[in-house]
């Protein structure tokens, strides 16, 4: 089932121009809307189910439109009055209209003359599809013409009592025209029989129907087929894979739509307004934070930020996906992404110091100056109260969002379209970057891993500058001695021995696992003996205590 429809401004200036040459009702009306106590004088003119009204009746374009489908019109009694004015009020008359649409108010209206505002609610009140349809049923048919030997003339009198009352109230006045002509030639021409062939058909009269029936018939015939035909491509099974195609591509023009004001949002109220601070006399933040995390790019020529970038690209994108809308049906959008596909590759540096960016601002919301500032900029109401941690997150999923639409197009895309190959070739081209940036993103962060660690030991660790050493996990464990027939005895780990249990913070590697002990000031050192222990040959076995 349909859920609205499309009507743009051309189709109310049309529909607008249609009510004042052939509305059923038009003329003055007084209005007031119920947040309005003032009246004001317009001109009304009632198409159809449609009240529209002009500033005056030689406006050319309507001031606005109701829809009266499901309303309900009545005669409203007048106002009290007051003294000054009850002269003037007891002359008009009011009558109201309640929409049933949700979050609309009650139109009020009056006239000064009593028939005319009678007219106007009964004309209202039935100004609904239901009466229109009604209207057009009860509209009387021509009488069946009764079976002829004329073939010829026996198959266009079947097709014309067989013409659907659209056509008939479309063209009233010429089908009435042509009946009478069909009757007159029936009664002067055709009232001997005529003999039959030996086939049994009858033998067709010798004489020919006027120009204007034969006419008139072909284009029914005419219209008529390709009616048929338009039907039946309708509940095609292509049909229906084109439109579910069509408003896959109408979701992404939305979609890109929000994420190209997400950026704007991002540079316009976080980005320049915090380089801006950044230059004051008393800076809440220097330069090089603010670089870090809006994760800018350097060069002796262009010191652009990755942000902005990534801002201009999608408004550019966005303005091609426009332009190919404004040509539907015919919607081409492979040559779109093979232009955007080589510059996404600015996506890799944003995801892969996305973290390291997160954690910076961490640290500079430390400082009040800085995070009262934060705030500030946070409340604008274009913000909708969302932090620059979120918007700053926003770019990660575009890359997947984009695999996702062109796998849900291809799924509704013929595999003999024009396009197919292209679409296939620019998804693939998509999910190999996603790929890249995952394992950069997972690599990049196992770095400042091991770098975070080897800065917490005291004594540095040089296993930790190794950059195929992959993190695992870290916690604290307690190193015990072993035990032998419920005695204890020195424990050996390494190379250290052990007289009483002690507790270790270990980390633990793809190949090494380290263990450290905490100082006071929760600086960490490596044992007398190193505790680094190669995994390679090891053997882990768990024990079992003893009671």
């Amino acid at each position: 089932m349909q859920k609205g429809m499309r009507l743009n401004d051309g189709h109310v200036a049309h529909l607008g121009l249609l009510a004042k040459k052939d509305g059923a009702r038009r003329g003055y009306l007084s209005k007031r809307s119920a947040d309005n106590t003032k009246w004001h004088t317009k001109w009304f003119a009632l198409l159809q189910n449609m009240l529209f009204y002009f500033e005056t009746d030689s406006s050319s374009r309507p001031s606005g439109l109701y829809l009266l489908e499901g309303c309900v019109c009545d005669r409203a009694p007048s106002p009290k009055p007051p003294l000054s004015a009850k002269d003037s009020l007891e002359k008009q008359h009011y009558f109201t209209v309640n929409f049933n649409h949700e979050n609309q108010k009650t139109l009020e209206l009056r006239t000064e003359d009593a028939k005319d505002c009678d007219e106007w609610v009964a004309a209202i009140a039935h100004a609904r599809c239901g009466s229109l349809v009604q209207r057009m049923v009860d509209t009387p048919k021509p009488p069946p013409l009764q079976p002829l030997p004329a073939a010829g003339l026996c198959r266009s009198s079947c097709h014309m009592s067989s013409l659907n009352s659209w056509d008939v109230a479309a063209h009233r006045g010429l089908a009435t025209a042509l009946w009478g002509s069909v009757l007159t030639l029936i009664s002067s021409k055709f009232a001997l029989s005529f003999p039959f062939s030996p086939c049994g058909s009858p033998c067709p009269p010798q004489v020919s129907l006027s120009p204007q029936v034969q006419s008139f018939l072909r284009g029914w015939l005419c219209r008529r087929k390709w009616k048929t035909i338009i039907q039946d491509y309708i509940r095609s099974p292509h049909a229906d894979s084109m439109r579910k195609r069509n408003q896959v591509v109408f979701s992404m023009l939305e979609a890109e739509a929000e994420y190209v004001q997400q950026l704007h949002i991002l540079v316009n109220n976080f980005l320049r307004p915090l380089r801006m601070a950044a230059s004051s006399k008393k800076p809440p933040i220097t330069h090089d934070d603010v670089s870090s995390i809006f994760l800018n790019r350097r060069s002796p020529l262009v010191s652009s930020s990755s942000s902005e970038t990534i801002m201009f690209l999608h408004q550019i994108f966005y303005q091609g996906l426009k332009a190919r809308i404004s040509s539907w049906p015919t919607l081409v959008l492979a040559d779109l992404f093979d232009i955007l596909l080589p510059m996404l590759n600015i996506y890799q540096e944003f995801v892969r110091n996305h973290q390291y960016s997160l954690q910076i601002l961490a640290h500079c919301k430390q400082n009040r100056d800085f995070d009262k500032l934060l705030k500030h900029y946070e409340a604008k109401p274009d913000c909708e109260e969302r932090t620059l941690e979120t918007f700053l997150t926003y770019p990660m999923f575009q890359i997947p969002r984009y695999i996702l639409t062109l796998h849900e197009l291809l799924a509704h895309t013929p595999h003999e379209h024009v396009e197919r190959n292209s679409l296939d070739y620019a998804k693939s081209k998509l999910e190999e970057l996603s790929r890249i940036m995952h394992d950069e993103v997972s690599e990049t962060e196992n770095i400042r891993k091991n770098l975070a660690i080897e800065r917490m030991i005291i004594e540095g660790c040089e296993i930790l500058l190794d950059t195929s050493q992959t993190f695992v996990r870290q916690g604290s464990l307690i190193q015990v001695p072993m035990s032998e027939k419920g005695k204890i005895t020195r424990g050996r780990l390494g190379s250290l021995s052990l007289r009483k249990e002690g507790e270790r913070q270990c980390f633990l590697f793809s190949k090494h696992l380290i263990i450290c002990t905490r100082g006071s000031g929760g600086k960490l050192h490596l044992t007398k003996v190193s505790l680094r222990l190669l995994l390679l040959p090891a053997l882990v076995c768990r024990g079992v205590c003893a009671s």
